[in-house]
């Protein structure tokens, strides 16, 4: 986004994820919270992963959003390895069209838990939201703008169908 140090982790398993979490991303930059992007997949890159989410705190993060598809480990092994907030987006998968995402990440062991999302763009839009939320808690600044940003958002829905106003 910027080059202010990023607060918000946006990772996925593939890239292909990404037009999904591109939606979290587009509510980041519009309320302006820095992030970053990674392809880090729980199966194909394990060292990675634990490379990731070890050292996350430590990097300056304070959310994770985690997007996976089909047996979606990525949200919940990052949970494991860090005790930032995990936000889990499930990605809408060909198979089951994301509802075996949706169940794997919803079913984490207590103790492990991972703030689980909608399938697909509308979930990654509010793990955005939530992630500047739990930011917001500690920035007045950011605060404002989530507050504008939600005025806008009701203000844009209409009273009346145009046909009967």
């Amino acid at each position: 986004m910027s080059d202010a140090k990023p607060a918000v982790g946006i990772i996925m398993g593939s890239r292909s994820d990404w037009p999904t979490l591109k939606a979290a991303a587009d509510v980041l930059d519009t309320l302006r919270v820095p992030y970053e992007t990674k392809v880090v997949s729980a199966h194909r890159t394990p060292k990675r992963l634990y490379d990731y989410a070890s050292t996350a705190r430590d990097r300056g993060l304070k959310v994770i959003i985690a997007g996976a598809g089909g047996a979606a480990h990525l949200p919940g092994m990052t949970a494991s390895m860090t005790e930032l907030p995990v936000l889990g987006v499930p990605v809408e998968s060909r198979t089951l069209k994301g509802l075996d995402s949706l169940l794997s990440i919803a079913q984490m062991p207590a103790g492990v838990p991972v703030g689980t999302l909608a399938i697909g763009e509308a979930g990654a839009t509010n793990a955005g939201l939530l992630a500047a939320g739990i930011l917001a808690l500690g920035d007045a600044s950011l605060a404002t703008r989530l507050a504008a940003w939600r005025a806008a958002q009701t203000a844009s829905v209409a009273e009346a169908l145009e046909d009967n106003a």
